[in-house]
C-alpha cells in the first residue's frame, strides 16, 4: 500500500511539474519581449531627438499672424496676412503686415494708368495682368494656382518691391475668367481676404468705344506688331488714339446695355467683398481720389506719379474765355483764380462782328464770346440802346442743342436721340 502510495504520489509530481514549466516559459519569454520592446522605444526616442527638426513644406507658405504686439481690430484681423514665399526670406519684414487686394476692370479703363500710380508708392505691389496669360485661367485649379503664387509673394513681377510691402495685388480684367467663375472667386476672395478695387469708365460710350479699340489693337497690333493697351511715349499714344472705332447704329442701343450688363453684374457677383468702386474720369479730374484708395488700402499718404502716357483725349473745356470787353475784371470772382494772361488783356478785342467789326478787322487777339453769350447780346443790345425795355426786368431763358457748349457726344452719353426728341433735359 505504501509503495502504492508512494508510486502515486511520484507521477503526481512529475505531472505537476511538467504543467508548471510551460507557464514559466511564457512568463519569462513576455518579460524579455517587454524588455526588448522598452529598449527599442528608447533607441528611436534618442535617435528622434538628436535629429533636426524639418519644415514641412506646407507650413513654408504662410505663418499665421507671428507678430501680435500691436493691436488689430477684430474686423481687420481677416485682412491682414503675413506671407513667407518660398523663393526668398522675408525675415526682416516678418512682422510687416500685407493687405491682399484686386483690382477689377474692363478694357481701356486706365487700369494700367492707375496700376503704375499705385505701384509708384514704396508699399504698394500691384504685379499687373497676371491673367492675361491664358493657361493661368484654363480653369478653376490654374486660377486659385495662379492667386495663391501672388498673394503668397511668390510671383516677381517687375512691380516687385524691395521695401516691405504693405499692399499686395493684381489687375484683372472682367473677360478674363473672372466671371465664368465668379462665384468660386468670390468666395476665394472672401476666405482670404481680399479687397476689390473696381474701376470703370463712368461714360458707357466711351466704355463701349474702349472695348472696340482694344479689340482692334489686340487684333491688328499697330505698335510694331505688339499688342500695347498702356504705352510711356507721346508718339505711342497718338497712334492708339488715332483708331476711330465704327459705330453701328443699328445695334448701338443693345451693346451699350450689353455692356453696362457687363458691370451691373461684376458689382452684383463681388458686392460681399470688401471693395471700393472707382471711375476714370473721378480719378483725371479730382486727384482726391488717389488719397481715399491709399486709405483704403491703410497705407501712408504719398503723391503718386505715373510715367503713362494716356491717350483718351479728354475733351477740352469750354467756357473759360474772358468775358470781354469787361476785360475780364470779374474773372478771378466767378473762375476762383487770377487770369493767366492778364498782360493781354488790353490788347484782346471782344468777337462780337455785329459790335466790334472794325475793331476785330486789324485785330492780332480777337476772344471768343461763346455761343450763350452772343445768343443774348445780338436780341438785348440794341433793344436796350433804343430803350424799347429796361435793364432791371430782363430774364433769360436759353436753351442748348445736344452737342451744345461744346460739349462732344461721346462725353454727352448716355442721353440718346430717342430719349431728347421734342423733349428737354436739364
Amino acid at each position: 500500500m505504501a509503495n502504492g502510495l508512494g508510486s502515486f504520489g511520484n507521477e503526481g509530481s512529475i505531472g505537476r511539474t511538467t504543467k508548471t514549466a510551460p507557464m514559466l516559459l511564457r512568463v519569462m519569454v513576455l518579460f524579455f519581449m517587454a524588455l526588448l520592446g522598452i529598449y527599442t522605444c528608447l533607441v528611436r526616442l534618442r535617435q528622434f531627438v538628436g535629429q533636426p527638426t524639418e519644415v514641412s513644406p506646407v507650413t513654408d507658405q504662410v505663418v499665421e499672424r507671428p507678430c501680435e504686439s500691436f493691436h488689430i481690430e477684430p474686423s481687420e484681423q481677416m485682412y491682414l496676412h503675413f506671407p513667407k514665399p518660398r523663393t526668398f526670406s522675408r525675415d526682416e519684414c516678418a512682422c510687416n503686415p500685407v493687405r491682399y487686394f484686386a483690382i477689377l476692370s474692363t478694357q481701356r479703363s486706365g487700369s494700367g494708368w492707375f496700376e503704375t500710380l499705385l505701384n509708384s508708392h514704396p508699399n504698394i505691389t500691384s504685379n499687373g495682368e497676371i491673367f492675361s496669360v491664358k493657361p493661368r485661367r484654363s480653369n478653376v485649379s490654374t486660377l486659385f494656382e495662379t492667386l495663391n503664387q501672388v498673394y503668397n509673394l511668390d510671383m516677381r513681377t517687375s512691380a516687385s518691391k524691395n521695401e516691405c510691402t504693405a499692399a499686395l495685388g493684381l489687375k484683372w480684367m472682367v473677360n478674363q475668367g473672372l466671371m465664368q467663375h465668379h462665384e468660386e472667386i468670390a468666395e476665394y476672395f472672401k476666405k482670404r481676404g481680399v479687397s476689390v478695387i473696381f474701376l470703370f469708365r463712368r461714360n458707357l460710350l466711351r466704355r463701349l468705344i474702349s472695348i472696340l479699340a482694344n479689340t482692334y489693337d489686340h487684333d491688328i497690333k499697330p505698335l510694331n506688331g505688339t499688342h500695347k493697351s498702356h504705352v510711356h511715349s507721346t508718339d505711342e499714344a497718338e497712334v492708339l488714339a488715332s483708331f476711330k472705332p465704327a459705330i453701328n447704329t443699328a445695334t448701338l442701343i443693345d451693346d451699350l446695355k450689353q455692356v453696362d450688363q457687363l458691370v451691373i453684374n461684376s458689382l452684383k457677383y463681388f458686392n460681399g467683398t470688401r471693395h471700393i468702386i472707382l471711375y476714370y474720369e473721378d480719378i483725371v479730374k479730382n486727384r482726391t481720389k488717389l488719397v481715399d484708395i491709399q486709405d483704403f488700402l491703410k497705407v501712408p499718404h504719398t503723391e503718386l506719379t505715373s510715367q503713362q502716357s494716356r491717350f483718351i483725349v479728354e475733351a477740352a473745356r469750354i467756357g473759360e474765355q474772358c468775358n470781354l470787353p469787361s476785360r475780364c475784371c470779374e474773372y478771378e470772382e466767378w473762375y476762383g483764380e487770377p487770369h493767366k494772361a492778364q498782360e493781354l488783356q488790353k490788347e484782346a478785342v471782344y468777337g462780337l462782328t455785329e459790335l466790334y467789326r472794325s475793331e476785330i478787322r486789324g485785330a492780332r487777339l480777337v476772344a471768343n464770346p461763346g455761343c450763350y453769350p452772343a445768343s443774348l447780346q445780338l436780341p438785348l443790345i440794341p433793344m436796350l440802346k433804343a430803350n424799347l425795355i429796361q435793364v432791371n426786368n430782363i430774364i433769360i431763358d436759353s436753351k442748348s442743342g445736344v452737342s451744345g457748349a461744346g460739349l462732344n457726344i461721346l462725353d454727352y452719353m448716355p442721353v440718346f436721340l430717342q430719349e431728347i426728341d421734342e423733349h428737354i433735359t436739364g
